[in-house]
């Protein structure tokens, strides 16, 4: 695993090294552009990015110049994975492998680098085949999710995929049972049987399993709060519902 002494080592700026950086097959998770930058190289980066399926965002010059370390940005800067991505199909292959049933994890639009780090550590303890994170509106694999997983993503396949509603079709194809974690959910944690071959969702932090994915799930469990606090940080209540599943199986 690369050094993490250095925070701004996942982002690549300015035109020459983003576009070489494409044409090498490195693995980008977004590349921002500063609004109105649509000539010369960068609409061939926005071609070249487009036919890979990586996400763009257009952001205000400032913002830019805010993030920059090199401070010669052109108008670009694109961030790179820590790792290399792997399919849902591959974690399932994982799991078969092993004739283990498929304990799989999937994060809706996880956003804060520690608390996905925080996850993959969680999981790979545990003994999770793979995790799934969305291309949109998630944070990637950065060099901060690689320094908060105490090394967990060298050795936890993680899956990106457009949408998350649809790979949970894709899993239960797969006759792979999905459980969500919300407080809305009519049994609790300890009450659900996570028994067989399972994939939990972990929501955002602050917006929670979105309306469609949740509508996906074939349950929707919640954790018992039992004092003034009404929820838990994403990371913690994912590594208590992680622990479940353990539980459930070694019983």
């Amino acid at each position: 695993m690369k050094s993490e002494n250095n925070k701004s080592m996942d982002k690549i700026e300015g035109r020459n090294p983003v576009m070489e950086a494409l044409r090498s097959g490195r693995t980008i998770d977004k590349i921002l552009v500063q609004k109105g930058e649509k000539q010369g190289s960068v609409i061939k980066i926005l071609a070249l990015a487009k036919e890979k399926r990586i996400a763009v965002s257009y952001v205000e010059k400032a913002k830019l110049d805010k993030l920059s370390t090199s401070h010669s940005h052109q108008g670009i800067i694109a961030y790179a994975a820590a790792k290399e991505y792997v399919s849902v199909s591959d974690i399932i292959k994982i799991a078969k492998s092993k004739n283990e049933h498929p304990f799989i994890v999937i994060c809706d639009d996880i956003a804060d680098p520690h608390n996905l780090g925080s996850i993959l550590r969680s999981a790979n303890a545990a003994g999770v085949h793979g995790v799934i994170i969305s291309k949109h509106n998630s944070v990637g694999l950065s060099a901060t999710v690689a320094k908060t997983s105490a090394g967990a993503v060298e050795f936890t396949p993680v899956a990106k995929v457009s949408s998350i509603a649809r790979t949970i079709e894709q899993l239960k194809k797969e006759n792979i049972w999905v459980v969500g974690a919300d407080m809305d959910g009519e049994n609790t944690i300890y009450t659900h049987d996570f028994s067989g071959s399972v994939a939990i969702v972990i929501g955002n932090e602050g917006k929670g399993i979105s309306h469609l994915v949740k509508e996906k799930c074939d349950f929707i469990v919640r954790i018992p709060m039992l004092g003034k606090i009404s929820s838990l940080n994403a990371s913690v209540a994912g590594a208590l519902m992680i622990y479940e599943v353990v539980r459930s199986r070694q019983n």
